[in-house]
């Protein structure tokens, strides 16, 4: 029986594990929370801190750009293009679209011949054509003909707006990064370091104006040392929120990032060679699995309390890895494999808590039947995990109880008159032992077994089992006999056998069947002093260790003799109830 609960147990828990597992794998395949799960990306940027982007600068028409350079006609960036040439910028970055004519020809001419001047540039467009090609300057051919270079300056927007990966290449047209890196490093980034979306992650520096950032109109004027710029990717664009170029970034929090300095970060993470990763699915995935089973039967053994640190513990233990893994430049799902871990646990939790409710109320019925309902709950309070009481030495009172002649009795008697007579007498006798604080220990035939101090303890053992044994001799042997004479039948008479000491109580028996009991010389003795009542004029023999054990006094005792008892060694003086 308990092989077959134990393996009922595992069953649930397996079942649990592999239920809520599934659950969140479904959850994952399904994308379905998606959004917070990027977020603790973002969590992870915050606690890696910023880092340097050595390789890039951003040139920001900022508010004092604004207030202190107007009007604002295409041949001031037609004049900043040509000092950041001058001043040996690797590769200049135009994030602002020249898609359309300004009304000015002189100042578009001059602004088309300033990139014509210089080498490597790459302007930005969000209006892409067919196979990728652009409007800028009215068209491909005249970027063609001055020599520069079209990128996307779209980047992907994650749930609630968020940006966080860059386009390798957007409806055709390379991403705006991808462009300045090939030009900075003279090849372009290979197409295995994208992800299956054509998207990479952009490896922030740190939060907003991280990234070197000078004024438009510094540059313009000539006051931003030539030095700053020097073998760098110069990226250009609007950085005043009022000029509507922000976005919300993993590094942003509760501000919003200049979208050039978005670009920056991106062709800083090209030249990097790409220091974040996406973990591929089968790890996430695996990560789920593992976390979700590991929580399961991890949590499976431990009582609730032990269960909810292991999975505090299991979780603490995976976001520091999560955390290195993001150091290093992988990025794992964490959102998920957390849900499995918890979901996991509280699933396990749920099933040892209800097997263990189910096993204590079995525990329960069982010690009610042999102790009174009061002393239920103080035993259930020291059951072990395994729902048993281990083994204790105990100073107890036992006592012994057996029918006189009952053999004889019965042999007369049908098996059902037998059967209604034996359960009258140990109905009657049981709530005797009972209601004096007894514990029940065994039924043998028509004799009785009973404890007291045990599993409870209690100081007046002895007084109690004293009580016990002198009103089952006389008042309830009195209701038993007179229920048998009712029926035709002859009195019983028995003998009570009471014994004080150490024992060693607790559960024994196999994994199928197990019973309290108490075991030791006491109750050896006990029981051999109710065998030696029979032929006397005594219904009780109580030891002197009784009689010392009483807390008070009892001027009805009568001394009977100082007795040999099989086993011992020394006399035992005996005692009876006047």
């Amino acid at each position: 029986m308990r092989r077959r609960r134990r393996r009922l147990v595992v069953t649930l828990y397996a079942s649990v594990a592999l239920a809520t597992t599934g659950a969140v794998l479904a959850l994952w395949s399904g994308d379905l929370l998606r959004s917070t799960d990027l977020e603790t990306v973002d969590a992870r940027f915050s606690i890696r801190g910023e880092h340097a982007a050595p390789d890039v600068v951003v040139v920001g028409i900022d508010a004092r750009t604004n207030s202190t350079v107007a009007p604002f006609r295409r041949t001031l960036h037609a004049r900043v293009i040509d000092r950041l040439r001058r001043a040996g910028a690797k590769v200049i970055v135009y994030d602002i679209e020249f898609t359309a004519q300004s009304g000015d020809v002189g100042a578009d001419n001059a602004l088309i011949r300033a990139v014509d001047r210089a080498p490597r540039i790459v302007l930005s467009t969000t209006e892409i054509g067919d196979g990728g090609t652009t409007i800028i300057f009215g068209g491909d051919e005249v970027l063609r003909d001055i020599g520069a270079r079209a990128g996307s300056g779209n980047v992907p927007n994650d749930p609630g707006g968020v940006v966080r990966r860059f386009f390798r290449e957007d409806l055709g047209l390379p991403g705006l990064a991808v462009v300045a890196a090939q030009l900075a490093r003279g090849r372009p980034p290979a197409r295995d370091r994208f992800a299956d979306d054509d998207t990479a992650w952009i490896d922030f520096p740190g939060p907003p104006r991280t990234v070197r950032t000078v004024s438009f109109g510094d540059v313009w004027k000539g006051r931003v040392p030539a030095a700053t710029f020097r073998d760098t990717v110069v990226v250009v664009g609007a950085t005043a929120p009022v000029l509507k170029d922000v976005f919300p970034t993993s590094t942003a929090g509760e501000d919003l990032m200049a979208g050039p300095e978005v670009q920056a970060a991106a062709v800083q993470t090209v030249l990097d060679d790409f220091p974040l990763r996406g973990a591929p699915g089968w790890l996430d995935g695996l990560l789920i699995a593992v976390l979700g089973l590991a929580g399961a039967f991890g949590t499976a053994r431990l009582r609730p309390l032990r269960g909810a640190v292991f999975g505090l513990v299991a979780g603490a233990l995976f976001l520091v890895g999560a955390q290195l893994a993001f150091d290093a430049g992988l990025i794992v799902s964490v959102l998920y494999p957390l849900l499995a871990l918890a979901l996991g646990v509280v699933g396990a939790l749920a099933v040892s808590v209800a097997v263990g409710a189910f096993e204590r109320e079995r525990v329960r019925d069982m010690f009610a039947r042999f102790v009174r309902e009061a002393v239920v709950d103080d035993v259930l309070a020291r059951l072990d995990d395994d729902l048993r009481l281990g083994g204790e030495r105990r100073v107890v009172t036992v006592l012994f109880s057996d029918i006189r002649g009952f053999t004889s009795y019965s042999e007369d008697r049908t098996p059902e008159e037998v059967i209604e007579v034996i359960n009258r007498y140990l109905t009657v006798m049981s709530d005797v032992i009972l209601d004096h604080g007894g514990t029940l220990i065994a039924y043998m035939g028509d004799g009785i077994m009973a404890t007291f101090g045990a599993p409870t303890e209690q100081v007046d053992h002895a007084d109690r089992a004293v009580a016990a044994a002198q009103r089952m001799a006389g008042p309830a042997l009195e209701e038993v006999n007179a229920w048998l004479r009712e029926r035709g039948g002859a009195d019983f008479k028995i003998g009570i056998g009471l014994n004080s000491g150490p024992v060693m109580a607790g559960n024994v028996g196999s994994e199928r069947r197990m019973e309290y009991t108490t075991i030791g010389d006491t109750t050896n003795t006990a029981s051999r002093l109710e065998s030696m009542t029979k032929g006397s004029e005594h219904t009780i023999f109580l030891a002197d260790s009784v009689k010392r054990m009483l807390t008070s006094d009892r001027s009805d005792l009568v001394r009977i003799d100082a007795m040999r008892v099989r086993g011992k060694d020394e006399p035992v003086v005996v005692w009876s109830v006047a």
